[in-house]
């Protein structure tokens, strides 16, 4: 990859991919991934399935010319490091408008030297940056209907998905006819017609066409909505055009025959490999919701960044922070992820949680491509978006108290008072959550700030900064214990000067790890006694919590909850993309569209599957499996340093992983054991080095290859 694109060469006509040539370049109608900065990054994957290989020195070669025969070359010579991702072209600044060719090669632990890998081409942009992420053109897709009937002299298609998109007929007559009408819809009735009035923002449109006589080629033009294109908006390009989204067509006023062939869905999308991450388990529930929050990153993908769904088509932090965790689950994609929270920085959203969100956003950004170039730009912006300058002679930070000054403010990019939100929407969301001056959910992410700005400090040589995030981030912890934990209750209070006790404000204590050990117990006990009482963007907060504690049985029956809270229920009421909300009845304008409802990708990849990255660019990362009451779940996760697969299978006298590990990175294995006094862990037929924490078998530094684990009680 250069630059976090794998394809760098991709090149497309109105969202067709094109042979690629530096003439399309040139051209006003053909788009291109150009690569924007003077000092790109490239990132490769060692592709060597032996046991134990790490790579020790690598040597790249860049050129303007693809045999590397002339003076444009640049070497950098045999550098001794085991960095395979994000390592910075050190030559001449790269010029604009230009192709340029670029292979590497790699010395490994096992005294061996790979061949140069395979020659790839990227051409950079006209006007080059310092810093700025490429993006991928916007892709179409060409989907037939999976049904199409004719039913009382209307054609009725279904396209088995939900997606933004056109809808292209070919269609012939014997004359000219004044006017086909078509419906487009998301919705429909149980008789299997189109619902023409969906509730909330579900979407419905009708569109009427002349037919020209003889047989023709039509693509309808869709209107822009007067919401969705306001200045906040983030636009279609000309190239595409105006989409709508929809999975069902009405054709009515058409007396000739409509053949399958002659019906499409143009879905329109960002790069998107469908073959990258896999699935499945012995719970079918499971299975669909993996596949229907898949889908969803690929579907709500249309305007090149992470947005909230039709209705508004603006980012938000909440959206982008959901969005990239499950986007990573099943793409390996990178610059769709960060470019959105690149945007977030200096195009905020309104609400105090959602500015903290940004930071959030950084890291794991960092975390999955081992690229800390974006952190570097922006850092003075993520410490500001800390919200530290809200902070008081409590130790904790309140938009209420007096410090929202018009300079805080403007330091995060805003231009109004910010305000807490929780979750959304507050009516019914919140469970009953007491706002306070000072607020539980707000100071827990405030916290996991402080956290995560320690390390970002430190990875950038930033040794004071560090050293202040660390001791702001322990005075924080001890000040969140002494204003929201109630020792009576065992459980904190939603604010300062409350006794009231939600859901949100133990689930998000728990998450970001403000719960010391002794009390965890009970605060478990009091999220479970809770159950689903938050949206379809808590319930992400809510299952890092309880898998982070351990609870995967707890963590497993809410992914498969069944009743009219779950995602399960989505399914059932017919859409395909993950909602705004649970159901209509929870938000009356909710659309049928929305990725912060995709939670389940990253949970099941991060949690259930307990697949982590530890340290940047997935230099090592855990495998922590938590699969409940699973008899089988197998997943291929796609990461920078190459594809992690895992298979287990569960037993009452057992448990089994059969694991891929992929080069240059190490695993820390942790293995469920059911018995405390009467297991085997073996490795590869061999009985294993472990250690036990609680009921967790711990095998370090795992290195490549394929390997069989047992547990036998």
């Amino acid at each position: 990859m250069c630059d976090l694109v794998e394809h760098t060469d991709y090149q497309s006509y109105n969202g067709y991919p094109v042979k690629a040539s530096i003439a399309n370049l040139h051209s006003n109608t053909i788009q291109s991934v150009t690569i924007n900065n003077k000092h790109p990054a490239f990132t490769w994957q060692i592709n060597d399935s032996g046991t134990d290989v790490m790579q020790t020195a690598y040597q790249i070669l860049v050129s303007d010319n693809a045999l590397f025969a002339f003076k444009g070359t640049w070497n950098s010579g045999k550098i001794n490091s085991a960095q395979s991702a994000a390592n910075v072209y050190a030559g001449p600044a790269l010029k604009p408008g230009k192709a340029y060719y670029w292979k590497v090669r790699v010395w490994n632990n096992k005294a061996a030297t790979s061949s140069y890998s395979p020659v790839a081409v990227f051409y950079t942009s006209n006007v080059m940056q310092h810093y700025q992420t490429p993006a991928y053109p916007l892709q179409v897709a060409e989907v037939k209907p999976v049904s199409l009937k004719k039913i009382g002299g209307v054609y009725r298609a279904d396209f088995g998905k939900d997606a933004f998109g056109k809808l292209k007929l070919t269609l012939y007559a014997n004359k000219d006819i004044d006017s086909v009408i078509i419906h487009l819809s998301e919705m429909i009735n149980a008789d299997g017609s189109i619902d023409r009035h969906p509730p909330g923002t579900i979407r419905y449109s009708r569109y009427a066409i002349k037919v020209l006589k003889g047989k023709h080629t039509y693509q309808l033009t869709i209107r822009k909505d007067a919401r969705n294109t306001k200045k906040e908006a983030i636009k279609m390009p000309d190239d595409i055009g105006e989409v709508t989204p929809f999975r069902y067509a009405e054709i009515e006023s058409y007396t000739g025959m409509l053949k399958p062939a002659d019906i499409t869905q143009l879905s329109v999308h960002y790069f998107f490999d469908d073959k990258a991450a896999m699935f499945r388990s012995s719970n079918t529930i499971l299975n669909a919701i993996w596949d229907l929050c898949k889908y969803s990153i690929k579907a709500t993908s249309f305007t090149g960044l992470f947005i909230d769904g039709d209705r508004e088509r603006i980012p938000y932090e909440a959206d982008t922070y959901i969005g990239q965790l499950s986007n990573y689950a099943v793409s390996k994609e990178y610059t769709l992820a960060r470019n959105s929270g690149e945007y977030l920085v200096t195009h905020p959203t309104w609400p105090t949680e959602w500015i903290l969100q940004s930071v959030l956003i950084a890291w794991h950004d960092y975390l999955y491509t081992g690229d800390i170039r974006s952190i570097k730009t922006n850092y003075d912006d993520l410490k500001a978006k800390s919200l530290v300058a809200l902070e008081d002679s409590t130790g904790l930070i309140s938009t209420r108290a007096g410090k929202m000054t018009k300079e805080v403010i403007a330091s995060v990019h805003y231009n109004a008072n910010l305000k807490d939100i929780v979750d959304w929407p507050q009516g019914s969301e919140t469970d009953n959550f007491v706002f306070t001056n000072y607020n539980a959910v707000v100071n827990a992410f405030y916290y996991r700030n402080l956290v995560v700005l320690k390390k970002l400090a430190n990875d950038l040589g930033k040794k004071d900064d560090a050293f202040y995030f660390d001791q702001k981030a322990k005075a924080v912890k001890l000040a969140y214990q002494k204003a929201f934990f109630d020792p009576v209750t065992k459980r904190y209070v939603d604010g300062v000067g409350t006794k009231h006790s939600s859901l949100h404000a133990n689930m998000f204590a728990l998450a970001f790890g403000l719960v010391d050990e002794n009390n965890k117990k009970d605060v478990l006990a009091f999220i479970k006694s809770r159950g689903m009482a938050c949206s379809v963007y808590g319930a992400q907060f809510l299952l890092d919590a309880v898998y982070d504690a351990g609870e995967g049985d707890y963590g497993l029956s809410l992914l498969t909850l069944k009743n009219d809270r779950s995602w399960l229920n989505m399914i059932n009421v017919g859409s395909t993309i993950t909602m705004e909300a649970w159901d209509n009845k929870y938000k009356l304008n909710q659309d049928w569209n929305h990725v912060w409802g995709a939670a389940p990708a990253n949970i099941i990849s991060r949690k259930l599957m307990g697949i982590e990255p530890l340290t940047p660019g997935w230099s090592s990362f855990s495998l922590k499996p938590q699969i409940g009451d699973l008899l089988t779940a197998s997943i291929n996760v796609p990461t920078v340093k190459g594809n992690i697969y895992a298979s287990y299978t569960q037993r009452s006298k057992g448990f089994t992983a059969i694991v891929y590990i992929p080069a240059n990175t190490q695993a820390q294995i942790y293995l469920p054991i059911k018995h405390k006094n009467k297991y085997r862990v073996m490795m590869n037929g061999k009985h294993a080095k472990f250690t036990i924490v609680g009921q967790i078998a711990h095998i370090s530094n795992v290195g490549s290859g394929k390997h069989w684990f047992e547990v036998s009680y």
